[in-house]
């Protein structure tokens, strides 16, 4: 007979499947031995194991509402650790890194997205506020890879001025620890990550009205210090130099910016943009940018555009 205090893996999946983050966490907990020794079957003693099992851990965050048998729920963790280890032993492909992040991207066009079950099992903040204890270098690719359009290798090497060994090696140590942080969090209670979000889309589209008018409201020049610094390709010049003129120089040649998405943690944000360029315009803008913006206490410290897929 099963204790009282002592839920069953029934209990718990379907606790976890009506939004109960606790409930997987403690899930995992439960399975976390047999998951590592499917995954040391197949790969052996690693850390290819070790992150096959945080694969697993991650994608059950997304898909616990697809279990159909909840009292079978080690089998189907099981079964997720070994699609991971198999994806690892396929050397020819690019692994994938934090597959059961890689559908949460907040996309306004795509109103069936999985963000969205996310939302309804309130496990979007959970996630988040594990991203927000990663290291500000680890965040920023992690939020490029899987939280944005920015997500091949090669672009996010460009964005952040990195090789892209060195992207891969912070997207290993990202997921490493995104995978502890969760397991150690999750009956602890959790911010409202919408409200980042959604207060930095407010904030953008005032910002963009704002440069295009040549006019930018007083809440949002406060947000722009002296010192706030444009680095990347835009500052060919490689001084000190504030994003002011480069908006500036955009609204005069006519270009106009539309917001596409929006994604932001507490001092990253990233403004994900269509350009149009006027008729006939020398070295037009290309179609797609990104502003990646660094701040501390809200306010912009850097700020870099990059420009995805366009040529270097």
């Amino acid at each position: 007979m099963v204790p009282l205090n002592h839920p069953t893996d029934e209990e718990l999946t379907r606790r976890a499947q009506a939004g109960e983050s606790g409930a997987l966490g403690l899930l995992l907990t439960r399975h976390q031995a047999p998951m590592r020794a499917v995954a040391l079957s197949l790969l052996g003693y690693g850390p290819d194991a070790e992150d096959a099992v945080q694969d697993a851990a991650l994608t059950a965050l997304r898909r616990i509402g697809d279990v159909r048998e909840p009292a079978a729920v080690g089998a189907w963790l099981r079964a997720i650790v070994r699609n991971s280890a198999r994806m690892r032993l396929r050397a020819n492909r690019e692994l994938p890194g934090l597959d059961g992040l890689e559908q949460v991207r907040l996309r306004d066009d795509e109103p069936s997205h999985p963000e969205r079950l996310i939302e309804q099992h309130a496990l979007r903040d959970w996630i988040w506020d594990a991203v927000e204890e990663l290291p500000q270098q680890q965040r920023l690719v992690l939020m490029l890879r899987h939280f944005s359009g920015i997500t091949s290798y090669q672009e996010i090497a460009e964005a952040c001025e990195v090789p892209v060994g060195t992207v891969r090696s912070r997207l290993n140590q990202a997921r490493a620890k995104m995978a502890k942080v969760l397991l150690s969090t999750a009956t602890a209670g959790h911010d409202d990550a919408s409200a980042l979000t959604e207060d930095s889309r407010q904030e953008a589209e005032v910002t963009l009205d704002g440069a295009m008018r040549g006019q930018l409201p007083g809440e949002i020049l406060e947000l722009w210090p002296a010192e706030t610094e444009l680095v990347g390709v835009l500052n060919k010049e490689g001084g000190r130099l504030h994003p002011f003129p480069a908006m500036r120089k955009t609204r005069d040649k006519g270009v106009t910016q539309h917001l596409r998405h929006v994604v932001a943690s507490r001092d990253i944000a990233i403004w994900e943009m269509e350009a149009v360029n006027p008729a006939g315009i020398e070295n037009p803008c290309p179609p797609t940018l990104a502003w990646l913006m660094f701040r501390r206490d809200g306010r912009v410290q850097r700020l870099r555009v990059v420009f995805p897929g366009a040529p270097a």
